[in-house]
């Protein structure tokens, strides 16, 4: 998907369902998870294309129900922020990020996984949501 052809909400909707069917979940928080081409790492803009994926994290990899994958992440350093409101006000935080945090950190974008936990009860229009955002640097 891209930012300007957004299906986020499509791919929870598919995924919420099954969630607690995943085994040897850790914990009960949720990733939003993006993976975007290694030669967009510095240039994310409105129409990158990125595969988007709905993640509970497991402590093994076994039985997982039909249709899901698992994935490794990559690992390594990360810069993490805290986005509080609703996820119509998710632009604005990432803007910050990439527009006035990033060109001044001494940081680039790594080409690595970029991800958002959520906490059980996530509901993106509560206007006291909470999501960390996971962005890799190096």
């Amino acid at each position: 998907m891209s930012f300007l052809k957004d299906q986020t909400a499509e791919l929870w909707k598919a995924f919420m369902p099954f969630r607690n069917a995943v085994p040897h979940r850790v914990g009960t928080h949720y990733m939003s998870m993006q993976v975007y081409p290694a030669e967009s790492a510095g240039n994310i803009t409105p129409t990158s294309i990125f595969r988007k994926w709905a993640v509970v994290e497991v402590s093994e990899v076994d039985a997982l129900p039909d249709g899901m994958v698992s994935y490794d992440l990559s690992g390594g350093k990360y810069a993490v922020f805290i986005h509080h409101g609703p996820a119509s006000a998710f632009g604005e935080t990432m803007k910050h990020i990439f527009q006035v945090w990033l060109p001044s950190s001494g940081f680039q974008i790594d080409s690595r996984e970029h991800f958002e936990l959520l906490e059980e009860g996530y509901s993106p229009s509560d206007p006291q949501a909470r999501e960390e955002i996971w962005i890799p640097i190096k």
